[in-house]
């Protein structure tokens, strides 16, 4: 399985898409932006040009010519993608590090990008992967339905935060508590997040096994 995972980081996925990260993250620094939009250029962008490359390049049928077992196909594709989810998030935290330390007095409308923020941002991608995998593996080749259905699930959640954040005081005043005692409330949204990334891969893979197991090729 580790044999497939390298294989998809190394030869399947283009390289550049390790540096486009480096781009979208840069804009963090905008003061007072929407900065969901930042972590959702992973499924505007990477996500169905990656799937994309995968057809293309009948990755498909090389996986399966290997002695491997499908389920170790599938591991290894949805732990790829979550290594690039990984890696979108790190190079955000880096700049909204930057960002929160030159606008620390910026009036903010939507969200700040603090630590309670990368909690919400982690269950989006929770939700994004536990609806695109099992959809995917009903074929493992077409993926547009799959990246389509992916996509919306993020923007309607980063849209529900936003829309939660403007109508409900409360959530607001929670988002962006900046008071030292208070902050273990973010520390305990983001743990949440990382739990619910996690576990919604596992069931995203065992559906995608059940799912990958029946698919005749």
């Amino acid at each position: 399985m580790l044999n497939l995972l390298y294989k998809d980081l190394r030869l399947a996925i283009n390289p550049l898409f390790f540096i486009l990260p480096l781009f979208t993250g840069a804009l963090m620094l905008i003061p007072g932006w929407l900065y969901f939009i930042v972590l959702l250029y992973f499924c505007f962008i990477m996500l169905p040009n990656v799937l994309g490359g995968f057809k293309a390049q009948n990755d498909l049928m090389f996986s399966i010519m290997l002695p491997v077992r499908k389920k170790d196909i599938v591991a290894a594709r949805i732990l790829s993608f979550m290594t690039y989810e990984l890696i979108y998030v790190i190079i955000a935290v880096v700049f909204a590090a930057i960002n929160l330390r030159l606008y620390n007095d910026w009036p903010m409308f939507f969200l700040s990008p603090n630590i309670a923020f990368f909690g919400l941002i982690f269950i989006m991608f929770g939700l994004v992967n536990i609806t695109l995998f099992p959809i995917y593996f009903k074929t493992a080749y077409n993926y547009g339905w799959a990246a389509i259905m992916a996509n919306i699930m993020g923007v309607c959640f980063a849209v529900g935060m936003e829309i939660l954040a403007l109508k409900v005081e409360k959530f607001y005043v929670f988002m962006h508590l900046w008071n030292p005692t208070d902050i273990i409330y973010h520390w305990i949204l983001l743990i949440i997040g990382i739990v619910f990334f996690i576990i919604t891969a596992w069931i995203a893979y065992l559906i995608s096994i059940k799912r990958f197991e029946k698919v005749d090729i």
